[in-house]
């Protein structure tokens, strides 16, 4: 029998197993528009049955409010990108990365607006290209312009949250926006994508999304972690098992995009956009695999001057406690 078809077996038991123990009286998770299978357990309430708490989900639209929530102590739960996760740590701040949610492609893109003249890489040049700061994208686009050889100084780019990017778009304020769903999706109404993260990825700058907990939250409530980590992972055992059934099931297509506000035409191909690795692989990937995403993504930050000083280490920073305990 595969590690996926024993973790999906054994997952429901463990669950209400551990639930008992996993009470935390109310936790607040921040989550993130992103399409991905577990939102499906979110619209369904799982966690709060597996975890036998209170959970107040708050929508955010960026990675970076995602760590000021969570450094502030508001939020000890959160879904952030590669990038502004990678900032967190290299500014010290007390978080772990205990799953990663997703390995991006073609779920985050550069879309460039029909009739802007934008046809290819060096026609960005003196173009307004909008992008959340400090996120994956923004990381995304500054390595793609570095790999066409475009100076960040001969292009505009703008500040701006992903409905901002929506409504900027709209208005015809901006050429061109690097983002994600659903700020992708109405831009390729009427715009192409120039390119994409899997592209990017392929050129040495790879992202992903990613859960992380505070510390002092996991060091009281390492139960509860461990039943969001098993919860979660249910679902991407669930997707993995087989894709085109659980994104042909109307009811799952139509919980990820009422959270999400996708297209639910859309919702199948957003997932095909990113993979998200099951628990066998999330053990192997919550190690130095990420540690040196960070290191390299952080490295690239402080070129851009985004962060002050890289860690020798981020070792720190990832834990894969909480992924191995789903798969026991």
């Amino acid at each position: 029998m595969s590690t996926l078809h024993t973790l999906t077996r054994w997952l429901p038991a463990l669950a209400l197993t551990a639930a008992l123990t996993a009470q935390a009286d109310e936790v607040t998770v921040a989550y993130q528009t992103a399409v991905e299978p577990a939102k499906v357990a979110q619209a369904d309430g799982a966690y709060e049955k597996a975890t036998a708490s209170k959970i107040n989900w708050r929508k955010f639209e960026s990675g970076a409010e995602v760590i000021t929530a969570v450094a502030s102590g508001d939020v000890q739960i959160g879904y952030v990108g590669s990038s502004p996760l990678a900032a967190a740590a290299s500014r010290s701040l007390p978080v772990q990365t205990f799953l990663i949610a997703a390995q991006i492609g073609s779920a985050e893109a550069l879309v460039v607006r029909n009739g802007s003249g934008i046809n290819k890489p060096a026609d960005l040049a003196g173009k307004k290209i909008a992008v959340p700061f400090v996120s994956t994208t923004h990381y995304s686009l500054l390595a793609a312009l570095k790999h066409w050889k475009i100076a960040p100084s001969k292009v505009q780019i703008i500040n701006l949250r992903p409905s901002e990017i929506a409504a900027a778009w709209q208005r015809g304020d901006i050429d061109a926006a690097y983002v994600w769903d659903p700020a992708l999706g109405k831009a390729k109404e009427n715009g192409k994508v120039l390119t994409s993260s899997t592209d990017v990825a392929k050129w040495g700058a790879p992202t992903f999304d990613a859960w992380i907990v505070r510390k002092d939250f996991a060091e009281k409530n390492p139960a509860f972690v461990e039943q969001f980590a098993r919860v979660t992972l249910k679902a991407y055992a669930d997707y993995a098992a087989n894709p085109k059934a659980f994104a042909g099931n109307a009811g799952n297509v139509e919980k990820i995009a009422r959270i999400t506000g996708s297209k639910p035409e859309e919702v199948a191909s957003l997932l095909e956009g990113n993979r998200y690795p099951v628990a066998a692989e999330q053990t192997k990937l919550l190690a130095k695999s990420t540690e040196q995403a960070l290191a390299h993504t952080s490295a690239f930050l402080k070129e851009q001057g985004k962060v002050d000083a890289v860690h020798p280490s981020y070792a720190e920073y990832v834990s894969s406690r909480y992924a191995k305990a789903a798969l026991k």
